[in-house]
């Protein structure tokens, strides 16, 4: 598993931005790694402080992984706690470590982007390390055409 996409970037190279979804390119021990990215429209409860929080697809350049969604968290997530992502009804159950999660099962990976590629809304419920409930909502516009600006990762 890889940490923070953003953390990891070295000199990141925008691809462009699509809508609310940007698509970014960066070398990575001599390999490319392209990811798209975005934040979301509304956060809750609006009383904490969420800090950065990010969903991101990721696609390596040579490697046999195809797309890897995750979010990242502006907070640690709570340990050993699911975090819920949801495309227009179709849930999907993801596991945390530290302040990201990823699907529960990578071959749940493809389904979960096709659902992003057809879907128009996306909501990420996750739970903080001190017990806090949040939830998030994505919009999906642009995410179709960013991921097809990084699909041929090379």
């Amino acid at each position: 598993m890889t940490g923070s996409v953003a953390a990891q970037a070295q000199t990141p190279q925008r691809i462009g931005q699509f809508n609310d979804w940007g698509a970014i390119s960066y070398q990575s021990g001599g390999a490319k790694v392209c990811y798209v990215v975005s934040v979301p429209l509304t956060k809750q409860p609006s009383n904490v402080n969420h800090g950065d929080n990010f969903f991101v697809v990721t696609q390596r350049g040579g490697q046999n992984v195809t797309f890897e969604p995750q979010f990242i968290a502006g907070y640690t997530l709570q340990e050993n706690s699911k975090v819920t992502v949801t495309v227009d009804g179709a849930p999907f159950s993801f596991f945390s470590k530290d302040n990201t999660a990823w699907t529960e099962n990578a071959a749940q990976d493809p389904a979960l982007v096709a659902a992003m590629r057809a879907g128009s809304r996306m909501v990420v419920q996750a739970t903080s390390r001190r017990g806090t409930n949040t939830t998030y909502e994505y919009s999906l516009s642009g995410v179709t055409a960013a991921l097809n600006a990084i699909q041929n990762c090379q």
